[in-house]
């Protein structure tokens, strides 16, 4: 059985998204997709489209760039939530210049409280060269914070690495 919180870590392009709706889509609960995305491009558009097709019509999806925790509020208790992704979430919060402390806590509380289980996709930016850039730099030191306390959170923590799942903590339903 799929624990109340799951992280699945992996870097970009490396399967981590596919692997977390396989974890949802085992469970037979309703799918709930909360999609922290915005689509500023139409790379962004074939990019968002094309998660839509793959997931197919037995996921609610619901567009939350900013307002994740309020959406993880209302929740029914028998739904699999995919939240996808808490890179894109942590982006939307710096380029809006929102008050990051506060937030991020908004949103680790609400985790806690939701009903449903929830399964969260995270970059995991550690693993790069150092950024060349003050806001490459806070934005990666940032994203390892959060990973972090996501991680320390989490029942089941999941790196994936070229589409294969390495279990960090907790084991696979």
């Amino acid at each position: 059985m799929l624990p109340k919180q799951s992280l699945i870590l992996g870097g970009a392009a490396s399967g981590k998204s596919a692997f977390a709706e396989q974890l949802v889509m085992a469970t037979n609960a309703p799918r709930i997709y909360i999609a922290t995305a915005q689509t500023f491009d139409a790379e962004m558009e074939i990019k968002v489209q094309k998660h839509l097709n793959q997931r197919g019509p037995d996921w609610h999806t619901i567009e939350a760039p900013m307002n994740t925790a309020n959406v993880l509020a209302d929740l029914p208790a028998d739904a699999v939530v995919l939240l996808d992704c808490a890179t894109m979430w942590l982006t939307n919060q710096i380029l809006a210049e929102s008050e990051l402390p506060a937030a991020q806590e908004a949103l680790l509380e609400a985790l806690t409280a939701c009903s449903a289980r929830v399964v969260i996709v995270s970059n995991e930016v550690g693993l790069d060269v150092v950024p060349d850039n003050a806001l490459a730099r806070r934005f990666r030191d940032a994203q390892g914070a959060l990973n972090q306390v996501l991680a320390a959170q989490a029942d089941l923590a999941v790196l994936v690495v070229a589409g294969l799942p390495i279990v960090l903590k907790g084991a696979l339903p």
